[in-house]
């Protein structure tokens, strides 16, 4: 797979077809829960390669956890590519995936929502794949339907305990997910 194919600080804003007042779709008002223990980055990898295989334009997957807790690692597993930076500069990074584009957004620095829609995050959510790491600073903009990956230390240096939340289509699609 070739490397990014846009590399953006702010990107002009321009209409998408996705829109956040737009009511939720049924089923993802009420989420699924999973909960899994993955002893080490191979295991961590694993479940990334496990949700990229099920995703389609249009799905959010937001990645939470503290600094370190490996989203960045499971962006990189679940593109595909060893050599993905974290976008905590670029704030977003857009590579071809072999199920359409996968936007990479890292809005640590984001100060506001609104921000995000400069980095035409609309279009990303109605045309592609995002991985959006910090999603909790999209306030409303962040889609209803989506899959939640919250990654957490465990015991281990490189052990983590993950809780995946799917609402929409990824409350069905949890049980195929295994690391």
């Amino acid at each position: 797979m070739a490397g990014p194919i846009r590399r953006c600080k702010i990107a002009a804003a321009h209409p998408g077809s996705y829109n956040p007042a737009m009511p939720v779709k049924a089923g993802s008002e009420s989420p699924a829960e999973r909960r899994l223990d993955l002893p080490d980055e191979a295991a961590t990898a694993r479940l990334a390669r496990a949700v990229a295989a099920l995703a389609r334009p249009g799905d959010v997957i937001a990645l939470r956890g503290d600094l370190g807790a490996g989203k960045t690692l499971f962006a990189r597993a679940f593109i595909g590519e060893e050599d993905v930076p974290s976008p905590t500069f670029t704030l977003v990074q857009i590579y071809e995936g072999p199920h359409g584009r996968i936007w990479h957004f890292d809005l640590y620095r984001l100060k506001d929502p609104e921000e995000a829609v400069e980095l035409d995050i609309e279009d990303a959510f109605a045309e592609g794949i995002s991985l959006v790491e910090w999603p909790e600073r999209l306030g409303n903009l962040l889609p209803a339907e989506r899959l939640e990956v919250a990654l957490e230390f465990a015991d281990r240096p490189t052990a983590r305990r993950v809780r995946l939340e799917g609402r929409g289509r990824w409350a069905g699609l949890l049980p195929e997910i295994a690391p």
